[in-house]
């Protein structure tokens, strides 16, 4: 390998427009493969976008990942990093690595008796280095996090050799945040403990993109609970304040809107997701995003279909039930109303027959026979009266709206 030309091109890279860069980069990186030597220079950004030092080590450690996605790999990483980059970037590109090699990686974890073992060897080659095991540490966890195995991870971040080799990397926000992820996926753990070691590493000052997506991840990951929704939204919302151009930051607050039903703005939310997230190059496992941004779209959509369809069968019931109050008034009216004719109907026919049998009946003298009809039409038209108002008094209160 000729190292001279290879740093060149790298430099003139820096010159030339995004696909450029990404192919040189590339191309540097699998010939430093080939070559079996790690990368011969130094760091000096944490640019992802534009510093093609830091992309070709970065394409060059993805590629020792894929093919060795192990904690040895990931001490060997920590170590390079530790001695190519300046001090001041270690956390933000350690952070990023660690996370991001362990979610292509996922599908590789190590038993507990590699790690055992693997553990042993890097704390013992290291000189048990806590900055070599605190990123061996959350390369492992974070495989465990992206297969959502919350107690393994538990397990691993409270005993494991790795873990407590740490030291005092157990107290940053990321470790912390992890802890959280772990909490709130537990069905053993309390949501107000998991809540308690979010805020502890949501508001810490050394708080990075990496601790917020991990926490923002955890509402996300846990199992239902009160208020879930409202405050995945809230949190997501102060990310995408604080980091605007952040694609996982948006597709977080969309899933955020979706569960708080917020439809209109999650489409809008996710949309610009898919718009941020890189179309070029493997840095950001553009496809593998890509698919769960789509998912996500695809719920949000059908949360929305399904919302205007529940919309539209409440209307349609409401619309029943008043027009079922309406026929039962109408009904109800309506049967008064023939009750009240029959009434006067039946007393109409009743003074009839009793006038007429008084009047061509019997010996009585005309003024008595007169007085007996009027007697009669009264006893009839009084009784008619407590029959329509005994109707009118039972049924009063149906006929209310």
């Amino acid at each position: 390998m000729d190292e001279k030309a290879l740093l060149d091109s790298l430099r003139q890279a820096a010159t030339t427009g995004s696909r450029e860069l990404d192919r040189i980069c590339e191309a540097a990186a699998v010939e430093l493969i080939a070559s079996g030597v790690e990368p011969p220079f130094q760091v000096h950004s944490a640019d992802f976008a534009t510093d093609p030092f830091l992309i070709c080590a970065d394409r060059y450690w993805r590629l020792r990942f894929l093919e060795l996605p192990t904690v040895d790999t990931a001490a060997r990483c920590a170590q390079w990093l530790t001695r190519s980059a300046k001090p001041e970037h270690h956390t933000a590109i350690a952070q990023k690595w660690a996370l991001g090699y362990a979610f292509i990686t996922r599908d590789t974890v190590e038993s507990a008796g590699e790690l055992t073992e693997a553990s042993g060897w890097i704390l013992q080659e290291h000189r048990g280095s806590a900055a070599v095991a605190y990123f061996a540490t959350l390369y492992h966890a974070g495989k465990l996090r992206a297969n959502f195995a919350f107690d393994d991870l538990r397990l691993f971040l409270d005993s494991s050799l790795l873990a407590l080799a740490s030291d005092e990397h157990r107290t940053d926000p990321l470790f912390v945040a992890l802890e959280a992820f772990a909490a709130f996926g537990s069905r053993t753990i309390t949501s107000e403990h998991a809540r308690s070691l979010v805020d502890k590493a949501w508001t810490s000052p050394a708080r990075t993109p990496q601790v917020m997506d991990v926490c923002l991840n955890a509402f996300t990951a846990s199992a239902p609970f009160e208020g879930q929704g409202d405050l995945l939204r809230t949190r997501a919302t102060e990310a995408v304040a604080e980091v605007g151009d952040n694609h996982i930051f948006h597709f977080r607050l969309a899933t955020g809107q979706r569960m708080c039903r917020d439809y209109a703005k999650a489409l809008d939310t996710i949309d610009t997701a898919l718009r941020l997230l890189p179309a070029i190059g493997n840095r950001g496992s553009h496809q593998l995003l890509q698919e769960q941004y789509l998912r996500e779209r695809d719920r949000i959509q059908e949360g929305r279909h399904l919302a205007e369809l529940s919309a539209e069968q409440q209307k349609r019931w409401a619309d029943q039930e008043t027009s079922n109050a309406d026929l039962r008034r109408t009904l109800q009216g309506s049967t008064v109303r023939a009750i009240e004719l029959v009434t006067v109907f039946t007393a109409a026919i009743a003074f009839a027959v009793g006038s007429l049998q008084v009047t061509l009946a019997g010996t009585l003298p005309v003024a008595d026979r007169i007085w007996m009809i009027v007697t009669f039409g009264i006893a009839l038209l009084v009784f008619a009266m407590l029959i329509i108002g005994g109707t009118w008094w039972i049924t009063r209160g149906r006929r209310k709206p």
